[in-house]
């Protein structure tokens, strides 16, 4: 059973939300005021296709690889588009249908996304991409996990390992933040949280 907040604090969990809101919002005014206004727009028209189309195809995984700044030289990448698109769309397509699928908890749904994805290369390790094309595929319901997230989280005690279904208990661990931030939380997606989280991670990343 990984930290939650409220475990983080032995009991004082007013506090211990407390504290981390005080970081979400300040990293937040940061990554707004440091990143450009426009670096979402690849991201914002693949979230677009994936929208119309209900699937996301080689194309798309690539454009998201470049908007992650991960690397394309690893075998999966060819291996990846050596497959035909309709069978990387069928496979997204279902992973599309999993994270939209609000019946089901955000953790829950994001699970079963993820799930889904590790049928292709590229995906069967690490989350930062798979996060990526899942974002996508439903912007306003979850978020992306990368190294700075991770950082950012240890560094207010927040448990995140890397056990199998860390996506999904990711989620789980932003929807707890979300509903335990009072009135600093109105209006904030988990996409916003990923942001302050990748935001402050980078900033304890260069601390001594």
């Amino acid at each position: 059973m990984e930290k939650t907040v409220e475990a983080a604090a032995g009991g004082e969990s007013a506090a211990a939300y407390g504290r981390v809101w005080d970081m979400l919002v300040q990293a937040r005014a940061g990554y707004l005021a440091g990143v450009s206004p426009y670096y979402d727009e690849l991201f914002d028209e693949v979230a677009q296709r994936a929208r119309r189309s209900g699937s996301l195809g080689k194309g798309d995984i690539a454009a998201l690889t470049v908007w992650k700044r991960l690397t394309a030289q690893a075998p999966w990448a060819a291996e990846l588009m050596g497959l035909p698109e309709a069978e990387v769309r069928a496979v997204t397509g279902r992973a599309v249908a999993a994270v939209r699928d609000t019946g089901v908890p955000r953790g829950e749904a994001a699970r079963a996304g993820r799930r889904v994805l590790l049928e292709l290369p590229g995906f069967r390790t690490g989350d930062a991409l798979a996060s990526a094309v899942l974002t996508a595929a439903a912007p306003g319901r979850m978020a992306v996990y990368d190294r700075r997230v991770q950082g950012a989280l240890d560094a207010v005690g927040l448990t995140l390992t890397a056990a199998p279904g860390r996506y999904g208990r990711y989620l789980g661990l932003l929807d707890d933040l979300l509903r335990h931030g009072g009135a600093r939380a109105e209006g904030w997606t988990a996409r916003d949280v990923d942001t302050a989280l990748y935001w402050a991670g980078g900033a304890s990343a260069q601390q001594p």
